[in-house]
């Protein structure tokens, strides 16, 4: 009977000894692995030795998140000597695997660098997923790459096969590229009758199919320009749109020239029209009342051709 209580007693003491050998943990607030496996020390703050190398399960893909079940976590702390009470009740936990990212923007960016390499073109690159980015283990070597790339005759839906790092497996991107061109636009709303300066001009990108074969790409054809009616900023110019600037307006008073070898004869004459440098318009000579034509040669000058009694 002696012998019974005392193995008794021997087992309850084991069991406290045990009991207040065991260490008590809290879980990371964000439990984020950069490895292909997740630890106890990878879930628990404060554990060290051979507990926190302990590997519970595969970490996911980089980028992706998996989730462990609590019970189960709890029972395989106490198995390394980890007490773990759940004390917040939490349903699942999470874990994270951090990541090198190519966010959507720069696969666009890398397929439309590769794109112009290949044909000497710019390109507008729009994935079919928006929101994609694909990611390589943070240790991973090398730099993303693109080892094939369809597109559909020169514009259009393409495919491409990016590889993130050395040793990674392809990721396959689909999408759609346009040719861009760079236009010359107004910086700023003109007015009817303003003259365009280089201060008013930038730069944009546009979509070959959504410029009109008319429209204005050179920027000296801009400058100097006077607006036909009003403009709008940031759209494509047409010739239409512009007009040479009046170098003699109507109902100005110019002198109107007529040169025949050594012979220089001028009159005093009133502009019917705005005309512009170079352009022919219709005078009227204030001394003899007669309507001539004469070719504007500048700011109030301008010169006919004929005989002179059309002038006189």
């Amino acid at each position: 009977m002696l012998r019974v209580i005392a193995t008794a007693t021997l087992l309850a003491l084991a069991g406290t000894a045990f009991a207040s050998a065991q260490q008590s943990v809290f879980l990371r607030e964000h439990v984020v692995v950069e490895g292909a496996t997740v630890t106890l020390g990878d879930l628990f703050d404060g554990v060290e030795g051979e507990a926190a190398s302990v590997t519970l399960a595969r970490a996911p893909q980089p980028g992706s998140r998996t989730f462990l079940d609590p019970a189960w976590v709890s029972r395989q702390a106490s198995r390394n000597g980890l007490e773990w009470a759940n004390a917040t009740g939490i349903e699942r936990v999470a874990v994270e695997r951090a990541s090198q990212s190519l966010s959507a923007g720069e696969i666009a960016d890398m397929i439309a660098a590769h794109m112009y390499r290949e044909t000497g073109r710019s390109h507008e690159v729009t994935l079919s997923n928006r929101l994609l980015s694909i990611h390589a283990p943070v240790d991973a070597s090398g730099s993303p790459e693109i080892v094939r790339l369809e597109l559909d005759g020169r514009t259009g839906p393409f495919r491409a096969d990016i590889r993130t790092h050395d040793g990674g497996d392809a990721v396959t991107v689909t999408g759609r590229a346009d040719p861009v061109l760079d236009v010359p636009v107004l910086a700023r709303p003109m007015a009817r009758g303003e003259i365009i300066e280089a201060g008013d001009i930038e730069w944009v990108r546009m979509r070959a199919d959504r410029i009109r074969a008319d429209a204005i790409t050179s920027e000296t054809a801009l400058i100097g320009q006077e607006a036909r009616r009003s403009l709008r900023s940031g759209e494509a110019l047409r010739g239409y749109d512009l007009r040479e600037p009046a170098a003699i307006t109507r109902g100005e008073t110019v002198a109107l020239v007529f040169q025949s070898g050594p012979l220089t004869l001028t009159a005093r004459a009133r502009a019917l029209e705005n005309a512009a440098l170079g352009q022919t318009t219709r005078f009227v000579n204030l001394q003899s009342n007669r309507t001539v034509e004469g070719v504007v040669e500048g700011p109030g000058r301008a010169r006919v051709t004929g005989a002179t009694s059309n002038i006189f």
